[in-house]
C-alpha cells in the first residue's frame, strides 16, 4: 500500500484544514461578514496564498459548499432513508445559519449558467432528485406515502420545500423549517 508523502499530501491537507476553518468561521459570522483574508489568518496563509489552493474566491466558496454536504451526509449517515436525512440537515442548519446564508447566496448567483459553481448546483439538484425519487418510492413500497404521488414531481418538491424554507428562516420564519417539513412529508401519507 502505497502512502501519501510530499508537496501534494502537504497540499491536501491544508486544503481540508482551510475547509474545515472555513465552515466555522462561515458557520458563526455568515458569507457576507466573513472575507477571504480572516479566513486566511485562520490557516496562517495571505490570501493570495488560501487562493492558491482553490484558484478563486467562487472555487474555494463551492468546495466549502461541497465540504458542508459531506459534513451534512457523514452527520445523517446513521439514518436509512433520505427524507428524513434531508430533514435531519434542515434541523442542523438552523444552528448553521452562516451557512444556510452561503448556500441560498451562491444558489442564486449560480443560477446563472456563466457562474463557475453553475454545474455543481445542476449536478447537486440531480443527484439529489435521483435519491429522494428513490426514496419516495422505497416509502410508497412500505405505504407510508401514497402510491398515486409522482416520486420525481415529490422529490422536486421536497428539495425546494427545503431550500425555500431555510431562505425564509434567514426572515424569522416563526417555526422550525424542519418541523414545517415533516408536517408536509405527514401529509403524503395515504
Amino acid at each position: 500500500m502505497a502512502t501519501s508523502r510530499g508537496p501534494y499530501a502537504k497540499g491536501v491537507a491544508k486544503r481540508e484544514e482551510i475547509l474545515r476553518a472555513a465552515l466555522e468561521v462561515i458557520a458563526r459570522h455568515g458569507y457576507r461578514k466573513t472575507s477571504t483574508r480572516e479566513l486566511a489568518a485562520a490557516v496562517g496563509l495571505s490570501e493570495a496564498g488560501l487562493l492558491h489552493y482553490f484558484g478563486s474566491k467562487e472555487k474555494l466558496f463551492e468546495a466549502v459548499l461541497r465540504a458542508r454536504d459531506e459534513a451534512d451526509q457523514e452527520r445523517s449517515a446513521g439514518r436509512d432513508d433520505l427524507i428524513d436525512r434531508l430533514i435531519s440537515v434542515v434541523r442542523h442548519n438552523s444552528d448553521v445559519p452562516g451557512l444556510v446564508q452561503l448556500y441560498s447566496t451562491f444558489s442564486a448567483e449560480a443560477g446563472d449558467s456563466e457562474h463557475s459553481a453553475h454545474e455543481f448546483f445542476v449536478e447537486r439538484y440531480d443527484r439529489l432528485r435521483d435519491a429522494l425519487a428513490e426514496a419516495v418510492r422505497a416509502r410508497q413500497s412500505d405505504g407510508t406515502i401514497d402510491a398515486a404521488a409522482d416520486p420525481e414531481k415529490i422529490a422536486t418538491v421536497l428539495i425546494a420545500l427545503s431550500d425555500g424554507l431555510q431562505i425564509q428562516s434567514q426572515f424569522r420564519l416563526g417555526t422550525e423549517a424542519a418541523e414545517l417539513m415533516d408536517h408536509v412529508v405527514g401529509l403524503l401519507r395515504p
